[in-house]
């Protein structure tokens, strides 16, 4: 387990990077975000995220921490693009200025982080008390990886809601309205993530990073994916292979769980964190080539 000294260096430098890409959000309000400046700071934020994960053995004692990290930041980042295909769909509907777009995400990332800490807590202390939750979080994983199998590719549609409704007849501002919508669809979202991150580790204070480090710059992923994002037509696809690879593993976990290792005279397996880190590597690795050969240069399917 990590040192309070530990938990409060980490929470301490993250908390002061978000804030200041709060100020700068704020200080550039009214300026869009240029291809080229999303492209920067996302570069900046992935190895952030990198040099944390070779760092860790340097301050935790757990062997295995360093990979978990890895394999939950790359699950919760992925499902975090997942996010922005959302994202773009309700700025778009709205029509949201593109000048008022990145303080409006920003704003909505904050929510999720404040969100997502909530449903950390709550599974820790669910999972600490209750073995068989792996069942339940498992379960929902499978539903969740079929949901995506089946849906259209991007396609899904974004409707407002009575509540949306009831704000804008109040005389909301679009600003206010988007901000609603997307801390509703951050709640929807940590329902899938948190999970999945549990069906990694157990630790929270890698859960608490990864889930940071994977919301930390979307809001500059967001301007750099925006028009690219077509392009990924089997994204949801390979999210939902690896949020069903985690369901089953955290079946297996559960059995284990409650003292039950075999299955009609089948033994069941305990995967390692090396074969979980792979797996999502591959998926991810094949879901990006599989889309950029299926798509033309200029973001259009071949039919």
């Amino acid at each position: 387990m990590e040192s309070t000294s530990t938990w409060l260096l980490t929470l301490g430098i993250l908390a002061l990077v978000i804030v200041v890409d709060l100020a700068v959000a704020i200080i550039r309000r009214n300026k869009e975000t240029t291809m080229t400046e999303a492209g920067i700071w996302t570069v900046i934020y992935v190895s952030a995220a990198i040099v944390f994960g070779i760092l860790m053995p340097n301050w935790t004692t757990d062997p295995n921490a360093q990979k978990e990290f890895f394999a939950g930041w790359l699950t919760e980042y992925a499902l975090s693009v997942d996010n922005i295909f959302v994202f773009v769909i309700i700025l778009s509907r709205l029509q949201v200025e593109k000048t008022k777009q990145q303080l409006v995400l920003l704003l909505g990332i904050i929510i999720a982080l404040v969100l997502r800490g909530g449903f950390i807590a709550a599974g820790s202390a669910i999972i600490e008390k209750f073995s068989g939750a792996f069942f339940v979080f498992g379960a929902f994983l499978v539903f969740t990886a079929y949901r995506l199998l089946v849906e259209d590719d991007g396609e899904e549609e974004w409707k407002e809601d009575r509540f949306i409704t009831y704000l804008r007849s109040k005389g909301a501002t679009t600003f206010f309205i988007a901000l609603v919508s997307l801390g509703f669809t951050d709640l929807v979202f940590a329902l899938d993530s948190i999970p999945a991150i549990f069906g990694i580790t157990r630790d929270p204070y890698i859960v608490v990073c990864a889930n940071i480090f994977a919301l930390m710059g979307l809001r500059q992923l967001y301007f750099l994916l925006q028009g690219l994002l077509q392009r990924l037509v089997y994204l949801s696809k390979g999210l939902s292979f690896i949020l069903a690879f985690i369901g089953f593993k955290m079946f297996i976990e559960a059995f284990h769980g409650i003292g039950i290792h075999e299955i009609a005279g089948v033994k069941l397996p305990h995967v390692p964190i090396e074969v979980s880190l792979f797996v999502i590597v591959a998926a991810l690795t094949v879901t990006a080539v599989a889309s950029l050969t299926a798509t033309r240069k200029d973001g259009s399917e071949i039919v």
